[in-house]
């Protein structure tokens, strides 16, 4: 597999400072990749990710930003490009990936993930004019007036962070998630109709349903709006732990996400029968189509085969040559098992 070498420079006090610095900050740094020379700022990024000896990193090129993610609670560092793939046959925009090679400061780090930013670049690359954009980035963003511990929140913006437009932006998802919980059932479905890509949304969950991302609700997504338009659409973020694994690497069961996800937004959308009815044909038309053995064996077993040699050679990772190659088993069983579980429960949807 032709890997290509993405090589970082950072002088002595940009990388001392890179180390000492929070998690917010960023140093100045050298990035040279397919022989351009960029100048860039970069900094850790990731959750418990961070702690890991083998740091992953978030770099700026301008108003562009590139995530090199060590995955290294993923055996096959597959997880995140395969999800992504998927959602993009969906119809779900997603970020782009490929896998690279990461030298910084002449030392070899390894196998890493590139992924592509959420930001006007990945909008631009795909023709759309995105006039507002926000991440969520913590279990705030669950669209409930309490927060994980049943508690109410401060501000209801909270868990989110703004990437494009202005402090309104706040304002706006503060008075969504406002309404979406407070408005009376019949004046709740024009409003979400009306503020809301529903069809998109209903394909960006059962995305996130069929990978078993169970931290894909409350956080890990990008929310943005088009320009002349007022309604939100999404896209997923850090699906390191899906396909049979969580996020910390651990085998999990097939049937442990429920097919109706977990955040409040859904749970408002899904109370109507038209919209349970329009998420059913949509599981349906997926199981039908995407999320079989047929259509996705095949791409993960070349996937598979073409990381496997850098894997069980790359001294930087922590899972042993058999866990790598073993990997591959845990994707070829979730998938049948997913399937039977979530035929099952369409019945009860």
């Amino acid at each position: 597999m032709n890997i290509p070498t993405r090589i970082i420079y950072l002088d002595r006090a940009e990388e001392s400072r890179l180390k000492s610095y929070g998690p917010d900050e960023f140093v100045r740094a050298t990035l040279i990749a397919d022989h351009a020379e960029h100048n860039v700022k970069i900094r850790y990024r990731g959750g418990h990710t961070r702690y890991y000896p083998k740091k992953s990193y978030e770099l700026r090129i301008g108003n562009r930003s590139i995530h090199y993610n060590a995955e290294l609670d993923d055996p096959t560092m597959m997880r995140n490009a395969l999800s992504f793939a998927f959602f993009e046959q969906l119809g779900v925009p997603s970020p782009r990936t490929r896998h690279v090679k990461l030298r910084i400061n002449g030392v070899d780090r390894g196998l890493y993930l590139e992924i592509e930013g959420v930001d006007r670049s990945f909008f631009s690359k795909r023709r759309v004019k995105a006039n507002s954009l926000l991440y969520a980035v913590n279990n705030n963003a669950n669209f409930r007036l309490e927060n994980e511990y049943k508690k109410k929140k401060r501000s209801l913006s909270s868990g989110y962070e703004l990437v494009i437009g202005g402090a309104k932006e706040f304002r706006d998802i503060g008075l969504f998630v406002r309404k979406v919980q407070t408005l009376k059932r019949s004046g709740r479905l024009a409003y979400l109709k009306s503020r809301l890509h529903i069809p998109q949304y209903l394909r960006w969950l059962a995305g996130a349903v069929f990978t078993g991302n169970y931290d894909g609700f409350d956080q890990n997504y990008a929310l943005y709006r088009t320009a002349g338009s007022v309604k939100y659409h999404i896209s997923p973020w850090d699906y390191e732990g899906t396909w049979g694994r969580d996020c910390y690497g651990g085998i999990v069961s097939s049937g442990t996400l429920r097919i109706e996800g977990y955040n409040g937004l859904t749970e408002k959308l899904l109370s109507y029968p038209s919209i349970r009815e329009s998420y059913r044909k949509t599981l349906q038309s997926i199981m039908k189509k995407q999320f079989t053995i047929e259509a996705l064996e095949p791409k993960i077993r070349m996937l598979h085969a073409k990381l496997l040699p850098e894997l069980v050679n790359d001294r930087t990772r922590r899972h042993s040559p058999y866990e790598i190659r073993s990997d591959l088993n845990v994707f070829l069983r979730y998938i049948p098992e997913r399937r039977a579980f979530i035929s099952k429960e369409l019945s009860k949807l």
